[in-house]
């Protein structure tokens, strides 16, 4: 593994010779870019009582693109030479056909860091990564006499990249990212139910493996796992349910977010399409894309087409206000570039994709909006689910969640889904709580074979008639 710093451009090709070949290869198109990308990843897993899995990843690569009109062409190579270049230049130049555009503007230049550059895999001795997932296990065991299996995933990763425009400018950025999980099961009287937690950003391994830290996370997982072990079946049906503030967001990510990208919206394959300017959700939601909230994991100081990531207001009190866009669909729409494109490698051609995507706070207390439920649940932590954009329709499975009668929390259930879409359920947002806050940390989203870094944020939330499912006679 080499400390040098990344620097294609300066250590293996002519920047120059680099420079002619992008512009032979966009010349008559409208955008393209040359982006370069090496990215080391170590992932080790700690697993009832041993170290299953320590593995180390590495790679590096470039990618071409050459745009004219909607059409765009990638070529890509895990070799960095000229001889490579020319081979992807001669199928990129395929997007530009005769010709007859013109290049955009270029990206704004910035000088915003929202990160450190150091490597959070070098940061701290193997030796020690293993050893504090060894007392994660230990210190689980010794919490609760019920705990029967301990599971611990420390990962970390340095991806570094430098983009080539057309008009000269070379932009490089260097991203970093860890995270730590912890997943407890227990047993009592033959039954057995699981909590988990996980934290990480775009910082030093260090943070995670500071003894507070990790006993918190730890903690955290055994109360949802103790929890879930008194659980009672879901009740099912319509009814009145609210959100907890933070990872709740990921509803709102999935549900709503990716209908708000501009592609879908261009496309007309979203729910929100041509609704610009339009009343879409209840009075007092505000729904904004902020890639610039220093170390958060869906971060980036800009975009992998090079625009600087921003604070993007989407909805506006209710009110559809903008779309996320990377270049080439923020052109053929006619608006500016968000700096939402963004790409999982250099094997991949960006396109428009969230960062961090937070509600921001109302003015209830979250004991308020807990109050005006007569009968429901409160939802605080969710696992995966699944949504069609095109309807905004959604199904999660809650990881944590409790019976709601008369506004009082009654008892945790278990089993629980949440069923509805996601335009009906801004419509019916009810309550907005003052806490808005960020997940802790472990986002990831999918989109067209795609995955990258995210984060989400709400507050507490309380939506009027979602369905329920659940195995409650």
């Amino acid at each position: 593994m080499s400390d040098t710093p990344f620097r294609p451009l300066e250590t293996t090709l002519d920047p120059d010779a680099a420079l002619r070949v992008l512009r032979d290869t966009v010349s008559g198109g409208h955008d393209g870019e040359l982006f370069f990308e090496r990215k080391r990843s170590e992932t080790l897993v700690f697993d009832d009582g041993n170290l299953k899995n320590a593995s180390f990843d590495a790679s590096e690569g470039f990618g071409l693109r050459a745009i004219n009109g909607e059409t765009a062409a990638y070529a890509h190579s895990s070799e960095i030479s000229m001889a490579s270049l020319n081979r992807a230049a001669e199928t990129a130049r395929l997007a530009i056909g005769a010709g007859g555009g013109t290049l955009a503007d270029a990206p704004a230049k910035t000088n915003q860091r929202l990160y450190t550059e150091a490597d959070p895999i070098t940061d701290a001795p193997f030796a020690l990564k293993v050893e504090t997932l060894k007392e994660i296990d230990d210190f689980a065991r010794g919490l609760d006499s019920r705990v029967v299996q301990v599971s611990a995933t420390l990962g970390a990763s340095l991806q570094e990249i430098e983009i080539l425009r057309p008009e000269g400018n070379i932009l490089r950025d260097v991203r970093p990212m860890t995270i730590l999980y912890v997943s407890v099961t227990v047993e009592k009287d033959g039954r057995r139910e699981a909590g988990s937690h996980g934290s990480g950003g775009r910082s030093k391994i260090g943070l995670l493996l500071d003894a507070a830290h990790w006993k918190s996370a730890t903690r955290e997982a055994l109360r949802i796992a103790l929890v879930n072990l008194e659980a009672k079946d879901a009740p099912a049906g319509m009814m009145d349910v609210a959100l907890g503030n933070g990872w709740p967001g990921i509803l709102l990510h999935e549900a709503i977010g990716h209908g708000l990208e501009g592609d879908f919206n261009r496309k007309e394959t979203s729910a929100f399409a041509g609704l610009m300017g339009k009343q879409v959700a209840a009075k007092g939601v505000t729904v904004v894309d902020d890639g610039t909230i220093p170390d958060r994991r869906g971060s980036i100081s800009f975009d992998d087409e090079g625009t600087p990531s921003q604070r993007n207001v989407l909805i506006e009190d209710g009110v559809l206000v903008g779309y996320m866009q990377d270049r080439q669909n923020a052109r053929l729409m006619g608006v500016a570039p968000t700096g939402n494109g963004r790409r999982q490698s250099y094997a991949h051609a960006p396109m428009p994709r969230m960062t961090n995507t937070i509600m921001e706070s109302g003015d209830a207390t979250p004991e308020d909006v807990i109050k005006e439920i007569k009968d429901g649940i409160y939802a605080v932590n969710f696992s995966g689910g699944q949504v069609d954009i095109t309807n905004g329709k959604f199904v999660f499975s809650c990881t944590e969640a409790y019976k709601v009668e008369n506004g009082e929390i009654k008892y945790p259930v278990k089993g629980a889904t949440l069923i509805g879409d996601g335009p009906s359920a801004l419509r019916q947002i009810r309550a907005i709580g003052n806490d808005s806050a960020m997940d802790p940390g472990i986002g990831s989203c999918g989109k067209a074979g795609q995955t990258v870094p995210v984060g989400v944020g709400q507050p507490t939330l309380l939506i009027g008639g979602l369905t329920v499912g659940g195995s409650a006679g």
